[in-house]
C-alpha cells in the first residue's frame, strides 16, 4: 500500500467509532462488535458448552464468547499467533492442514463443538473477483472442518464476501443445517461486500 494511502486508512482507522469503543472496551478490534451483534439478535452463544473459532486471531471474537458463553470451553485456532487469553486455549496452524485437523480433534475429545465460527478472509489481493472466489472457497474448508466436529442441532457462523458461488455455498449450508440466515452487522463497514452466513440445527449424517 502506498504511503499516501496508507495514512489515509490510518486515519480513517482510528476516527473509527467501533475501533475507539473496542479500545475503550479492552477488546482486541472492532470485529468484535460484528460478533455482539449477531449474537444479540440470534442468541448465537446462548447455552454453548464448545466453541471453536477459527482464525481467532487477534482473538476479539474468542474474547465476546467468552463473556457470552462464561460456562463454555473456547478453543481458538490460527495460522498466526495470538497473545494469550485467559480460559481461551489456542492451536497454532493452518486448520486446512492435516496436522491442525488432528491437534482439533485431539483437544476436543469426546466434545463436540456446539458452535464453529470463523470470520476469516483470504490475504486480499486487490483483484475484486479473485478476492471473492477466494472467500468462498475458504469458507467450503471452513465447513468441511466444521463438518467433523459440530454437535448434532449445533451452529455454523462463516464470513463470504457477496459475487460468484456465494449462492451454491449457501445451498451446502442448506443441505446441512436446519436454517440458513444471512447477517450483516452495523459494525461491518458499508462499502465492504462481506456479509456472514449463520447456520443453524447441524444434521450429523
Amino acid at each position: 500500500m502506498a504511503r499516501g494511502k496508507t495514512k489515509k486508512w490510518l486515519r480513517a482507522h482510528l476516527s473509527d467509532d467501533f475501533v475507539k469503543q473496542a479500545n475503550q472496551q479492552g477488546f482486541r478490534s472492532r470485529a468484535a462488535y460484528k460478533l455482539l451483534e449477531i449474537h444479540q439478535k440470534d442468541q448465537l452463544l446462548k447455552n454453548c458448552k464448545m466453541v471453536v473459532d477459527l482464525g481467532c486471531a487477534p482473538g476479539s471474537w474468542s474474547q465476546l464468547a467468552r463473556i457470552h458463553a462464561p460456562r463454555a470451553r473456547i478453543l481458538g485456532v490460527d495460522i498466526l499467533d495470538m497473545t494469550p487469553l485467559e480460559k481461551v486455549e489456542f492451536i497454532r496452524g493452518d486448520f486446512t492442514a492435516q496436522s491442525t485437523f488432528d491437534a482439533i480433534v485431539k483437544s476436543l475429545g469426546n466434545q463436540r463443538a456446539d458452535l464453529v465460527m470463523s470470520d476469516m478472509a483470504p490475504n486480499i489481493t486487490g483483484i475484486r473477483h479473485a478476492d471473492q472466489a477466494r472467500s468462498v472457497a475458504l469458507a467450503e474448508l471452513a465447513l468441511e472442518l466444521a463438518e467433523n466436529i459440530i454437535a448434532p442441532g449445533g451452529a455454523f457462523l462463516v464470513k463470504v464476501f457477496h459475487g460468484a458461488g456465494v449462492d451454491e455455498f449457501k445451498k451446502q449450508l442448506a443441505d446441512r443445517f436446519g436454517s440458513v440466515k444471512v447477517r450483516k452487522p452495523k459494525a461491518s463497514k458499508l462499502q465492504s461486500s462481506e456479509h456472514y452466513l449463520l447456520a443453524r440445527n447441524f444434521y450429523l449424517v
